[in-house]
């Protein structure tokens, strides 16, 4: 008989309008076995690390008729919620995984989950040199999405200049890093003095600056851009597209990467500076990171050598216990979190 043993898990306990709050959440107690059921080519995970991804919110809304998601992760109440995460196989009824493999891709907030094999996205192979938990970000979802939003989307240039909001999460303090790796000039925004200081002291940004004490946000980044940006990372929308707009360089481009200043609110703000679009030739795509899952093999070969020669650092902020995850993750709304927020699950 297969073992069967405890599986924690964080559920929704009804769609959120607003911001959100941990006790939208709910740690309950069930039971798993430890196999997978006969006949099924699922894998059964046990997973190690999850990762606090502000794309989660949107995921937490009422879904709306005849709109599609754009992960296989479809929050319902009552159910676990999902989301990117670092795991060991416990058993597989696919051929491409056997017990002992360390994978990472989409998983349930549990101790346990069995998903389609499709969900996973690749087995980690450079783990000995490497933190695990760099899989929930650097090396995994962020790393990509900053990658190719920069050079695919963005189609950055040696030398150009560079804004990122939100520069110190995740995503950000990874853009700001490539781009100085391209000769770039590369100035950020976050929302505090000490992450401020992370960006310059730490990422190696030439400037950084608190949009929380900027009064006036169009003014504050003329004076870091008197002669315009070319690439602007858009991770926050808002007031901050809005001056941003105001201060983009003829053709530049804008990856829209995320809009975190939006996901709580009950009616979202205008932009009122659309105008420049046309006026400046700017292009601004959205995209996400299953647009460029495929670049993965030459993404790695990319980050893991600037690693090893400690030319990109990384900054986590890591949680411990399922129990603590709802907080982890209501804390990226806040930010609370410095660096990137991951939840420790179960050690190696």
């Amino acid at each position: 008989m297969a073992e069967v043993v405890r599986n924690k898990r964080v559920i929704l306990r009804n769609y959120v309008t607003g911001f959100p709050k941990e006790s939208d959440m709910e740690v309950v107690e069930g039971t798993v076995t430890l196999k997978v059921p006969e006949g099924s080519k699922e894998v059964l995970l046990k997973n190690l690390y999850l990762s606090c991804d502000p794309f989660m919110r949107n995921l937490m809304n009422k879904p709306q008729e005849g709109t599609e998601s754009s992960t296989a992760l479809n929050y319902s109440a009552g159910s676990a919620i999902g989301g990117f995460g670092v795991c060991k196989v416990i058993d597989s009824g696919s051929i491409d995984y056997k017990y002992g493999d360390l994978v990472w891709g989409l998983t349930k907030w549990e101790e346990y989950s069995l998903v389609p094999s499709p969900q996973i996205i690749s087995k980690i192979e450079h783990s000995h040199d490497v933190p695990l938990s760099y899989y929930t970000g650097i090396l995994g979802m962020p790393g990509v999405t900053a990658y190719a939003g920069l050079f695919e989307v963005g189609s950055l240039q040696k030398g150009e200049r560079v804004f990122v909001s939100a520069a110190s999460g995740a995503v950000g303090q990874l853009v700001g890093q490539f781009a100085k790796l391209t000769d770039c000039y590369v100035v950020g925004s976050a929302g505090s003095k000490d992450k401020v200081d992370l960006l310059k002291n730490k990422f190696g940004f030439d400037e950084g600056f608190n949009y929380k004490e900027e009064p006036d946000l169009n003014a504050a980044l003329k004076s870091y851009f008197p002669e315009g940006i070319d690439v602007y990372f858009e991770n926050v929308g808002g007031k901050t597209l809005d001056a941003v707009l105001l201060n983009m360089r003829v053709n530049g481009r804008i990856p829209a990467c995320g809009m975190i200043s939006q996901y709580n609110l009950t009616q979202p703000e205008g932009v009122t500076n659309l105008a420049n679009i046309v006026f400046k030739k700017i292009r601004m795509q959205g995209f996400n990171f299953f647009d460029y899952v495929h670049l993965y093999p030459k993404f790695l070969e990319f980050v893991l050598s600037h690693l090893r020669e400690g030319k990109i650092m990384y900054v986590e902020d890591i949680a411990e216990g399922l129990e603590n995850g709802p907080a982890a993750l209501v804390g990226l709304f806040s930010g609370r979190n410095f660096g990137k927020q991951v939840l420790l699950v179960a050690p190696e």
